[in-house]
């Protein structure tokens, strides 16, 4: 089962400095039927104005990741944690017994980011922050880039039972993503067009998938697809 959840159709609001997009319920945009999707509870699409960003503020108990689009973001935190993350890469936060930390854009365009928040495999650990460099250019097919899951020892380490991966394709090339039983998956093309088990999808659309063990994408532009493999 695919469904499609259109970028025209996402919840959000533009605060000037900030436009911001959700897939799923978040702030002031509620809607019961997308309220998460098995163990993710957010999927928001911000693009953030030069010069601006996010002013400290706390989480707890949450697997936070942010996939930057385009631009850079620049993080700190109360740990003492600081870092800047540029487009392609990924930075993650695991907020356990609680962190603060704000999000600064000091570039000169706009950056553009997915934030993406997991709930956690276990509550009451320590607060962590981590980021890594995972090169557009040197995908072949799905690369991991954040995961709880055994195995995956290359990725950035999330307390939750999930894995997020992205693929970047060139029009005509395809990919497969396969899904143990019983899985959920979201998947967001961020640039270009694609095709998924035969369902179309455009830059930024959603696609909710449930029952399905192997997911093949097609890219009918070039593409750069983000992917949630979830409980």
């Amino acid at each position: 089962m695919l469904e499609l959840r259109p970028f025209s159709s996402l919840g959000g609001a533009h605060h000037g400095w900030l436009d911001a997009h959700h897939h799923f319920s978040f702030a002031e945009y509620y809607d019961p039927q997308r309220m998460s999707w098995g163990n993710l509870r957010v999927w928001n699409d911000d693009v953030i104005a030069a010069g601006t960003g996010f002013p400290q503020h706390p989480h707890r108990d949450m697997e936070i990741i942010t996939y930057v689009r385009e631009g850079a973001i620049t993080h700190q935190d109360n740990l003492g944690n600081k870092g800047r993350t540029e487009a392609g890469d990924v930075q993650v936060m695991s907020a356990g017994t609680g962190i603060a930390h704000s999000e600064y854009n000091l570039e000169a365009k706009d950056t553009k980011i997915f934030q993406i928040w997991i709930l956690p495999t276990e509550t009451g650990a320590p607060p962590s922050w981590g980021a890594k460099p995972f090169p557009k250019g040197q995908r072949e097919g799905f690369v991991t880039l954040a995961s709880g899951k055994d195995g995956d020892d290359q990725s950035l380490r999330i307390r939750a039972d999930a894995r997020l991966v992205a693929a970047n394709l060139k029009a005509g090339e395809t990919a497969e993503y396969h899904l143990d039983e019983g899985r959920r998956a979201y998947l967001v093309p961020a640039t270009g067009a694609i095709e998924v088990n035969g369902l179309r999808a455009q830059a930024r659309d959603g696609v909710a998938v449930a029952h399905e063990r192997v997911l093949s994408v097609t890219a009918i532009e070039d593409s750069e697809i983000v992917l949630v493999d979830l409980a």
